[in-house]
């Protein structure tokens, strides 16, 4: 499974778990792209942390304002009756619980819910940005991030080992593989890739990992 394709899974798995007029940030990176699967007849309310409320879709080649760009500095368009404000305005509104989802990729993510999403030993950060508000501000945090490291090293895992985002705040996460729910100590299997066994998922995951007796296959094509 190729790296697009995987990020593809995800985005459209993720997209089915928005509702109708929800207010929703979306991390740098693999979160945008859950705004191109957003379900027919689901309107939600972009927000970035930055200042914006109804950002719309990634401007026309060419049409690009340089004054007009999300949190990760990606060229954004907003739609009518979009707003803009200071930073100040835009973190009461994340930290007054006032987004209802959050979707943000992660390093590492644990079975007590725990995020490390901004920092890697050894290497050059700017700082954690809005992530370590948002996950505690937001309603429903969701993490969507390929299952294992580029060397096959897992990711959701029994306790995180990088410095934390938050502790106890995410509340699902899907991957290529599956989507998890989690429980004090535990990740609950809800749905599979269906080329995949439940062994084969276990093979990969660190974190204590229980199935649901409602498991499903996971949509993984278009």
């Amino acid at each position: 499974m190729n790296d697009e394709l995987k990020r593809m899974i995800i985005a459209r798995r993720i997209a089915e778990e928005l509702s109708d007029g929800d207010v929703v940030n979306l991390g740098i990176g693999l979160p945008t792209m859950v705004a191109r699967y957003i379900p027919p007849g689901i309107n939600i309310i972009l927000q970035s942390e930055n200042g914006f409320l109804g950002l719309g879709p990634d401007p026309a080649p060419g049409e690009e304002d340089p004054d007009l760009v999300n949190a990760g500095g990606k060229p954004v368009t907003v739609l009518p009756g979009g707003a803009f404000f200071d930073s100040a305005d835009s973190f009461a509104i994340i930290r007054g619980g006032h987004v209802d989802v959050t979707i943000l990729g992660a390093l590492e993510v644990d079975s007590w819910g725990n995020l490390a999403s901004w920092m890697v030993p050894g290497k050059m950060v700017p700082g954690m940005g809005g992530a370590m508000d948002l996950v505690v501000g937001a309603k429903r945090v969701i993490v969507g991030t390929s299952h294992t490291t580029k060397n096959g090293e897992p990711k959701l895992l029994k306790e995180c080992r990088l410095p934390l985002t938050a502790v106890c705040e995410v509340d699902l996460v899907v991957t290529e593989l599956g989507v998890f729910s989690i429980k004090p100590g535990t990740m609950i299997l809800l749905e599979k890739h269906p080329n995949y066994t439940v062994d084969e998922i276990r093979a990969v995951t660190e974190a204590p990992l229980k199935v649901s007796p409602q498991l499903k296959d996971m949509v993984v094509q278009a």
